[in-house]
């Protein structure tokens, strides 16, 4: 019993971001994946405070991709004392070379605009979860992993990776964990790509397993068939419908592969003649560098020939300066800006939105999955009003959101995707997931496992392995976040919507008397309480 393997959430339950799991077996700990948390203010706390184990005591780390919610956290594991080899794919070695980096830079320079602000305050100052120099670190200690080749992560662990079809490099990771005679075989599924992607083949992975953990994040959507015609079938019906003379069509999107696929399928459509040429530019230096690496791999991509005309398109510019950024917004004549951040969290997009959302001559195209708590998300319900940096800002342009450049399986490609794999002996987990796209999931798979062995586990959690059965370990430790908080809206959204309401219900006021009553009114409910 005590030899069996232990299996521990770490992140990604429950909600979709930090993705990180841990294997332990014989006294040795492996983990797959080592992300950041996004969404909700609550879950980005989780960042910045201590992991829930000791960093020094990780004998390695296998990365299945470069995507920052299950990479962006591998500078601070090695900050905090992991010395241990990171596998992953070379794609994914190259493109951690840039966006490590690169976030590491976004945390430096919003700590530094918070401390401004909070000197100005009177509050304590913060540091960034990981400096410039801790990500350089990071990538010292990847090692590229060829996919299919069987490696010891650590003694009596061992594991091969399989593509993902999912992103550049994106694998699953199958994982062999030693228990007596015979090991407990386990397949993370990663991230998983959907069928008819752009650059990537369907994903793959062998069949027959003790136990599965697989992504959830569209478990409940069905998106019917997505062909290459009807996406950009889709994709030229939006910009049509985007055109203004005086107006910009913004397109939030990550800057790995999104920008790329949506960047192919606009030069196609200019190429066609099925839309009239207009000026694209990519606002986001990290997708210009990201594009760097794609050029770089192309000769092995779906469809590179037109990746790579497409980066030469003379309808295609890259902006690096902040000069060049902020000149956009002065630009004349209809014109398509792509930029970062895919969920209007951070980065260029915030400018281009807080210089655009106020006006009716402006679309915002949202192409990808928008976590609950996000200002994407915000615009994807139809919030009427937000607030960005403090400042109200009525939303005016129109909104459209189109699901057909996801990197994600729908649920009946993440059904049939499990079914290749089995048998299942054991217990499917189900993470990277809110609690609907889950119980979806869950229903779609009943019919394949009983549903006593589909499991959703909470944050933390920890089981222990055999062949066939995974059973709960009660640490009795306190939660690192409420379970209520975990892939919702938390009271920091809360109470943004609350300071929306009260200038609005001032707003309405007829005059300074009305106004008056309304402050009064609201300073006797906080006394009261």
């Amino acid at each position: 019993m005590l030899n069996q393997p232990v299996i521990t959430f770490h992140g990604a339950a429950e909600t979709v971001t930090g993705s990180c799991h841990m294997i332990e077996s014989g006294g040795h700990r492996v983990l797959i994946d080592c992300g950041m948390f996004q969404g909700s203010k609550s879950e980005k706390e989780l960042n910045y405070r201590a992991f829930p184990f000791d960093a020094r005591a990780i004998d390695a780390l296998i990365l299945t991709h470069a995507h920052i919610d299950h990479s962006g956290l591998v500078p601070k594991l090695v900050r905090d004392g992991f010395s241990g080899p990171i596998f992953a794919s070379a794609p994914t070695i190259d493109l951690c070379k840039v966006m490590l980096p690169d976030s590491a830079h976004i945390q430096e320079m919003e700590v530094e605009q918070l401390n401004r602000r909070n000197k100005r305050r009177g509050r304590q100052e913060v540091t960034p979860i990981y400096t410039l120099l801790d990500a350089m670190e990071a990538v010292k200690q990847m090692r590229s992993t060829r996919l299919g080749d069987w490696h010891e992560a650590a003694p009596g662990i061992r594991f091969r990776l399989w593509n993902a079809g999912h992103l550049l490099g994106s694998t699953s990771v199958e994982v062999e964990a030693t228990d007596g005679d015979r090991p407990v075989r386990v397949l993370f599924s990663g991230d998983l790509g959907p069928d008819n992607k752009l650059l990537q083949p369907d994903p793959e992975a062998p069949a027959g397993w003790d136990h599965v953990v697989m992504e959830s994040t569209y478990g409940d959507t069905d998106r019917q068939e997505v062909t290459e015609a009807r996406r950009r079938a889709t994709l030229r019906t939006e910009v049509r419908a985007a055109f203004n003379p005086d107006g910009v069509l913004l397109i939030p999107s990550f800057a790995v592969e999104r920008t790329q696929e949506l960047l192919a399928d606009l030069v196609h459509l200019f190429e066609t003649g099925e839309l009239p040429p207009c000026p694209v530019i990519i606002d986001s230096p990290l997708a210009n560098r990201a594009s760097q690496v794609f050029r770089s791999y192309a000769r092995s991509l779906d469809n590179g020939e037109l990746l790579l005309r497409a980066f030469a398109s003379q309808h295609v510019h890259f902006t690096e300066s902040v000069e060049q950024s902020m000149a956009l917004d002065q630009m004349h004549g209809f014109h398509i800006v792509i930029s970062a951040s895919g969920m209007c969290e951070a980065g260029r997009i915030r400018h281009r939105l807080r210089n655009w959302l106020w006006r009716s001559e402006a679309t915002v195209l949202l192409v990808g999955y928008q976590a609950a708590g996000t200002l994407g998300r915000l615009l994807a319900d139809g919030a009427p009003v937000v607030r960005m940096k403090g400042e109200q800002i009525e939303v005016r342009a129109r909104i459209r959101k189109i699901d057909l450049y996801s990197g994600h399986a729908d649920g009946p490609e993440l059904a049939a995707w499990l079914k290749k794999r089995l048998p299942v002996a054991g217990t499917v987990f189900m993470v990277h997931g809110e609690e609907k796209a889950i119980d979806g999931l869950r229903a779609r798979l009943s019919d394949s496992l009983p549903r006593e062995r589909l499991v959703e586990p909470r944050l933390d959690a920890s089981y222990r392995l055999s062949h066939t059965t995974a059973e709960v370990i009660d640490t009795a430790k306190a939660p690192r976040i409420d379970p209520k908080q975990a892939g919702h809206t938390d009271w920091h959204n809360d109470f943004q919507s609350l300071l929306l309401d009260i200038q609005a219900e001032i707003g309405k006021a007829a005059d300074e008397k009305a106004r008056a009553k309304v402050i009064r009114r609201l300073r006797e409910v906080i006394a009261a309480e």
